[in-house]
């Protein structure tokens, strides 16, 4: 039972990663290929591709990672109020960017 449970979450997280990246214009299918899912989330968050790198530092992911939510909040013109949502209940807040009214104000909230 348990196991079907975390599929569900899993299934949801996936389709809210891909509203997300067709959003921002970028394809939803990038949200199931492992890595390139990463360099996807880093483009719609304007961050270069090394920040990947970062993220297999011990430490240094988790510092990077809340900043990259902090980035991904902004970015559909969300307050510090939403990154901590994203921070600790990802579960619930993803599904709001993804699927929800939100719009995607570019990079960090600037306009590209």
């Amino acid at each position: 039972m348990e196991n079907i449970i975390y599929a569900l979450i899993a299934i949801l997280l996936i389709i809210s990663f891909w509203k997300i990246f067709t959003k921002a214009g970028k394809p939803g299918w990038a949200s199931i290929i492992p890595i390139y899912n990463v360099i996807v989330f880093l483009e719609v968050i304007g961050k270069p591709w090394w920040w990947l790198l970062l993220y297999l530092i011990p430490v240094v992911n988790i510092i990077f990672g809340i900043w990259a939510l902090n980035l991904l909040s902004k970015s559909f013109g969300k307050e510090v109020g939403f990154t901590i949502g994203l921070v600790f209940l990802s579960i619930i807040f993803l599904p709001i960017l993804g699927l929800g009214s939100a719009a995607y104000k570019g990079p960090a909230g600037k306009k590209s």
